[in-house]
């Protein structure tokens, strides 16, 4: 008979517990069972603190408040620093430069045509189309003549930079060819008056060697009376500035200044003499599109001084007050000097 807390097979434990049922202990040859890997993943995965929190947040730091204002779009051709560094600015690379010299040629050969148009088409009007070739050659054409004429021509002067805009530039034409004004411009009134009266003391000394200097200016304004002489006086110092600007300093001088120019940014030796050479190259062809040798050489500096200030402005503001003041003082004195420079 087995004793107390003793069982049959002669293992005994107190109040007859089997071993294997005591709680942490093991019975003799028996392997405790251990979880598996897969167990244990199990259960430290869906603890709260696995895996560790990163560090650090993903919310650090934490965002701006007020939240910072988005930036500004760029609008090409606007911005601080000259026009060749600003982001858009057309023409934008030597491709369309090229594109805009041919187009400025190509308006400025239009403008001869039409301007040869409209001034027979005047001429049927008022019944003198057999007297075209003697007009041509008078020294002092009816007012009518001279004004058909240049109106004719500065319509290839608005044509031309128009087509460059709208193929190879953004094509808002005002602000690709940079016509703006501002009140600072007015500052280019005493620069056109100065200007005036500087080329007029430099060709003082030359003047009794020079027959037909002033012979430009009376073809234009000469025969001009009254009513007539006003509305040429109103061509010569709203008009002429105006679209010769456009033409010359609005799209020659960018074109020619971006071809000349070197590819990369910022103020360098290349980029002042490529600057410079794109001044002197504007220049001589203001002088050259004239048609006026004695006055060619101060046509040539007054066109320098005019891409100089479209290059230090941005825009043509300042140039067209300098020039239609250039062109007034010239008007005002024609009668009394006959040695105004009027273009």
């Amino acid at each position: 008979m087995a004793r107390s807390g003793e069982t049959e097979h002669g293992s005994a434990e107190p109040n007859g517990v089997l071993p294997s049922a005591v709680e942490g202990r093991d019975a003799p040859g028996v392997t405790p069972q251990r979880p598996s890997s897969a167990t244990h993943a199990a259960a430290t995965s869906s603890h709260p603190a696995w895996p560790p929190p990163q560090y650090p947040p993903p919310q650090y730091p934490p965002p701006q408040y007020p939240p910072p204002a988005p930036a500004p779009p760029v609008v090409p051709g606007e911005g601080p620093g000259r026009f060749l560094d600003r982001p858009g600015t057309p023409p934008a690379n030597r491709s369309a430069a090229g594109f805009w010299l041919v187009m400025g040629l190509v308006g400025f050969a239009i403008g001869q045509v039409v301007g040869a148009v409209f001034v027979a088409v005047a001429a049927a009007v008022a019944g003198q189309s057999g007297q075209l070739s003697k007009f041509a050659t008078m020294a002092a054409p009816p007012e009518w003549y001279v004004g058909t004429s240049l109106v004719g021509l500065w319509v290839g002067f608005f044509v031309g930079p128009l087509v460059a805009s709208k193929v190879r530039g953004t094509g808002r034409f005002l602000r690709d060819l940079g016509v703006r004004f501002r009140l600072v411009d007015l500052a280019g009134i005493p620069i056109g008056l100065g200007a005036q009266v500087v080329l007029d003391a430099l060709y003082a000394p030359f003047l009794p060697h020079l027959k037909h200097f002033t012979a430009p200016t009376e073809k234009l304004v000469g025969a001009a009376h009254g009513w007539g002489f006003l509305v040429i006086a109103i061509l010569t110092v709203c008009g002429a500035p105006f679209f010769e600007e456009i033409l010359f300093r609005g799209l020659a001088f960018k074109a020619l200044a971006r071809f000349f120019a070197p590819s990369e940014a910022g103020p360098t030796r290349r980029r002042a003499l490529a600057i410079a050479g794109a001044v002197v190259a504007d220049g001589v062809l203001f002088g050259l599109a004239h048609w006026e040798l004695y006055q060619f050489a101060g046509l040539a500096v007054f066109g320098m001084l005019l891409a100089i200030i479209s290059y230090k402005t941005g825009r043509l503001g300042m140039n067209m007050v300098t020039h239609a003041s250039f062109n007034f003082l010239a008007v005002v004195v024609v009668f009394a000097t006959s040695g105004g420079v009027v273009h």
